[in-house]
């Protein structure tokens, strides 16, 4: 195996939060190597782990895009559940807090938006798409 795909290697091992005596041992190194190694390629490193939670944020709804969607969509719901309440008949406390605590969680939510030059936008597509062939890359020669 080259060094290239051995680095490569080691860069997804430490995003993935092993010991240096654990890839060591993998990887047939001493870990004075690896320690070398996780100094130079820190950034490597950290941009691997980075995606990862990236993917677990987005698989359990925790990236804000999916908030937002998830309580406009409940919010959207109570709506239209008030909307057909008979407010003489039927207690409607419970809906109007959850109305009032949704709103307040899409409140919470808002950023302002950032709007970016399209060379900026460019050079982040770049970085992204050098990232995702590098992760890529990474995740075929573990298989």
């Amino acid at each position: 195996m080259e060094e290239k795909d051995i680095k490569e290697q080691f860069i997804l091992l430490r995003a993935e939060g092993c010991s240096f005596n654990k890839i060591a041992k993998k990887l047939n190194k001493a870990k004075g190597t690896l320690l070398e190694w996780n100094k130079e390629l820190a950034e490597e490193i950290s941009n691997c782990k980075a995606l990862q939670l990236e993917s677990l944020y987005e698989k359990y709804f925790l990236l804000q895009e999916s908030r937002l969607q998830l309580f406009g969509e409940v919010l959207l719901v109570i709506k239209k559940e008030l909307a057909k309440r008979n407010f003489a008949n039927i207690s409607t406390e419970k809906l109007l807090e959850f109305l009032l605590k949704y709103y307040s969680l899409l409140k919470e939510e808002y950023i302002e938006p950032k709007f970016s030059t399209e060379s900026e936008i460019q050079e982040k597509k770049t970085e992204r798409l050098d990232l995702e062939k590098f992760i890529s890359r990474l995740s075929k020669k573990e298989t």
